[in-house]
């Protein structure tokens, strides 16, 4: 993994996390590192542990020059869609940042101009640049932390293990209970019927 993209400016990785899940937030994080800042720990947050996951956001934090993270919430998910949001929390969470960057890393193919700061579109760049690997650390800690909390409200969608994420027991909490104000209602909650099953009471 490298430590920037470019060494000249001051460069900001930026993350998101939660994209393709039912219900909460859409999660970002921008993070500017030390030019030479490393830990062996570090990665994309997806193939990390959670508890290593926790241990890099401490040490993140502490270690940054600056770092901020934005949330959307799922009735805004609901409103602009999740491509969308994906944009809205990254330049929530650059609003944040104290340190002005003068570059913009981003993961994925796709990104929203933010003010006039030039950015790269990179292609599993939390696997390959430090700072998009820190941002998704925190993004991802971040929302986990909230869906747990969530938890506690709405236990029956077991969203301390899948915080959000499509999983069975997920949908077959929402089959029995419906849904509730943090699932994203422009989301498909449960899958469509096989063929031949819309008409067996006709």
């Amino acid at each position: 993994m490298q430590a920037y993209f470019q060494n000249k400016l001051i460069e900001a990785g930026c993350d998101e996390a939660g994209r393709g899940c039912l219900a909460g937030p859409v999660v970002a994080a921008a993070v500017i590192l030390p030019k030479r800042f490393k830990h062996p720990l570090l990665n994309d947050s997806k193939q990390m542990t959670e508890a290593n996951r926790n241990t890099l956001r401490t040490i993140i934090e502490d270690k940054a020059m600056a770092w901020a993270v934005g949330f959307v919430w799922p009735t805004e998910i609901d409103e602009i869609n999740i491509l969308n949001a994906s944009f809205l929390a990254m330049h929530r969470a650059l609003d944040q940042l104290k340190t002005r960057p003068e570059l913009l890393v981003i993961d994925g193919n796709r990104f929203k101009k933010y003010q006039d700061v030039p950015h790269e579109c990179i292609i599993k760049g939390d696997s390959k640049f430090a700072n998009i690997a820190a941002a998704s650390v925190l993004a991802k800690t971040y929302r986990d932390e909230y869906m747990e909390a969530e938890h506690l409200k709405y236990p029956y969608y077991q969203w301390r293990n899948n915080k959000g994420y499509p999983t069975k027991a997920h949908r077959a909490a929402i089959m029995e209970h419906g849904s509730c104000e943090l699932h994203r209602k422009s989301f498909r909650l449960l899958p469509l019927p096989p063929q031949g099953e819309l008409f067996e009471n006709d």
